[in-house]
């Protein structure tokens, strides 16, 4: 290695890998809470607790990885300061703006309304805390729209000047910037691959449990057995296998009962999960779709915009008329074709401008163009051809892959109640996505589309990476297209030993976040969801506003006897008069057992100190407390 550019090596590795890495978590990120916003929304118009149990589910999955790339984000940024110093200096004020309205705006939205969606379960009106998740998930576009504004500044430079006193570009127009057509279509491509990768995981882990549920028979444990048999099928029938005939049927009965619950329970989860799949299909088939198109856009602008790149991501090494769009090639680089290649004719032509017989221009023309423009040999200008090449058709074979899985898993779990009643089949009167316990009724294709859905779930993941890898590898050897090199951007400080030293200690730490990320994503998608769990009690606007008040109203004050204290607490039944205010307590005495508790919380039957309010004037075991003045003490 050319000790002369180890620096700038190790810093195009540690740039690379963080970022590969932090862009694991943010399409998660942005479609998990699209997706629980969603499902929460189904829960207050319907009312019905599936919806409720699959928001709580992914949600838990959700703000694992919003964590993870809170976590992992602010690196990169760093680094701009660490490695890439010169490059700030450069282009820092335009570059700069879309970072801090992403910083200011984004940010705030998210970090600020995920705490109140996390913590105003049971303390915010239904439809204000699902407010707070669909603010969170155009949190997470916005975050991704300004960072992608700021990506496309370098694929597109726009909306800038060069000045020519300090010779560093200055910001002329942030619209332009946050406008121009590489921001929409990239933005537009990125959100639509986001969203299939969120669905990818959906269908993943629903399948999983779907499947699960099929080895398991079908059958929840414990359900189908004989009445008073315990639970998961071991127990002991009334009056059968027992010596003693009053204890077996007493056995037999509780066995029954905990059977039945876990059944129920087991029931809900497959609903849960059910429910889930479908409409991760639904989200991915038109993820996909939108990836496709928006992709192809994408390339159209690229092709005018960076001609090597996409000459690269071909191995056309040629101008040619029509161009063919090559399938598979292995080439030689030195002498500038390619050995064995499989191709479709004019393809490429028509992919680059919707003309079979147009022209597109190739790696030698290209090259010798941009050498002439802005000096240098025309090698100094080609970027890696076997990274560009095969990063494209990676990026596209894993998405495409992921759309089709998506489109024959909604085609294998439809329902075919289209059909006339005479012409239906036991089959085609069952869900495709079953809820039976008999096995023969869960189509062979259903089960197939299962363990699709479980191998096809990293897919988009991959497509991601190479897709970014491709991208940024394509525009080499330009940081910024036509304005910098990535060689003049690296600080002139820096050496290699520290870029060493931050590559190593990156990489090391990464490492250890990603065992985490992967322990408790797969922790808490093979538990399923809590099914079990109630949702909250409604909580009006008046509550609301009543607990406020209650906070902001100091204590102290008597409450008149058998009537309500101050902050519209209720007095305790049968208090005698000269309660503390709020309290709902007997004056000096212990709580009342009949009274609402602090903002309208029982009070313990009988209890001194019991839970709701620890009344002034005595200490827990009844004696006189000497510190009788001070105000109660309330336990939310």
């Amino acid at each position: 290695m050319d000790l002369a550019l180890a620096p700038e090596t190790l810093a195009r590795w540690q740039f690379g890998i963080t970022t590969v890495y932090h862009f694991l978590f943010v399409p998660l990120t942005i479609s998990l809470s699209a997706f629980t916003a969603g499902l929460e929304t189904a829960w207050i118009r319907t009312g019905k607790e599936k919806y409720f149990h699959a928001t709580k589910f992914w949600g838990k999955l959700f703000l694992i990885n919003i964590a993870m790339g809170v976590v992992t984000g602010i690196v990169q940024e760093f680094q701009f300061g660490m490695n890439w110093s010169a490059y700030s200096r450069f282009v820092g004020d335009v570059f700069g703006a879309p970072l801090a309205m992403e910083a200011l705006i984004a940010f705030f939205f998210e970090s600020t309304f995920v705490g109140l969606w996390i913590f105003g379960w049971d303390k915010l009106p239904r439809k204000l805390h699902c407010a707070c998740i669909w603010i969170v998930a155009v949190g997470t576009l916005l975050s991704a729209y300004f960072i992608l504004a700021a990506n496309s500044f370098m694929q597109h430079p726009n909306g800038y000047v060069i000045d020519p006193h300090t010779h560093r570009a200055r910001l002329t127009s942030i619209v332009s910037v946050l406008t121009q057509n590489t921001t929409l279509v990239q933005g537009a491509h990125t959100l639509f691959a986001s969203f299939l990768t969120g669905a990818a995981l959906v269908v993943g882990v629903s399948s999983f449990h779907l499947w699960r549920a099929k080895r398991a028979g079908g059958a929840s444990p414990g359900v189908g057995v004989s009445s008073g048999a315990g639970a998961s099928g071991v127990g002991v029938s009334s009056g059968a296998r027992a010596s003693v005939a009053g204890s077996s049927a007493a056995e037999g009965v509780s066995g029954a009962r905990a059977s039945v619950g876990a059944g129920r329970s087991y029931d809900k989860k497959i609903g849960v999960m059910r429910t889930s799949l479908r409409a991760g299909l639904v989200l991915a088939v038109i993820a996909g779709m939108g990836t496709a198109v928006s992709g192809d856009a994408l390339g159209k602008v690229m092709f005018q915009q960076q001609p090597m790149k996409m000459a690269a991501a071909e191995a056309l090494w040629k101008t040619s008329s029509p161009a063919p769009f090559s399938i598979f090639a292995v080439g030689d680089v030195d002498k500038g074709h390619n050995t064995v290649e499989l191709s479709v004719p004019g393809l490429l032509s028509f992919l680059a401008h919707d003309d079979f017989r147009s022209s597109v221009p190739g790696i030698d023309d290209v090259a010798r163009r941009e050498a002439a423009e802005y000096g240098g040999s025309p090698r100094d200008y080609i970027p890696d051809i076997f990274v560009t090449f095969w990063g494209f058709r990676l990026m596209m074979g894993f998405g495409m892959t992921s759309a089709a899985a998506a489109f024959v898993g909604l085609w294998t779990t439809r329902r075919r109640f289209w059909l006339a009643p005479r012409f239906r089949t036991a089959e085609d009167e069952v869900p495709r996505l079953m809820l039976t316990r008999h096995r023969e009724l869960w189509p062979a294709a259903t089960r197939w589309s299962w363990r699709i859905g479980i191998l096809t779930m990293g897919f988009p993941l991959a497509a991601n990476s190479f897709g970014w890898v491709f991208t940024e590898m394509g525009r080499q050897p330009w940081v910024v297209y036509g304005l910098m090199k990535t060689s003049d951007a690296v600080s002139p400080g820096v050496t290699t030993f520290d870029t060493a030293t931050s590559l190593s200690v990156f990489t090391l730490l990464y490492a250890v976040l990603a065992v985490i990320e992967v322990r408790l994503m797969a922790r808490y998608a093979k538990a399923g969801p809590v099914v079990d769990e109630q949702p909250p009690p409604p909580v009006t606007f008046t509550g609301l506003t009543a607990r406020l008040a209650a906070l902001a109203e100091p204590a102290g004050g008597d409450a008149g006897a058998d009537g309500a204290g101050a902050s519209g607490v209720a007095g305790a039944s049968g208090a005698s008069g000269g309660g503390r205010s709020g309290a709902g307590g007997a004056a000096g005495g212990d709580a009342g057992a009949d009274g609402a508790g602090a903002f309208g919380e029982q009070a313990a039957s009988g209890g001194g100190n019991s839970g709701a309010v620890v009344g002034a004037g005595r200490d827990p075991d009844g004696s006189d407390s000497a510190e009788s003045d001070k105000p109660m003490i309330f336990a939310y």
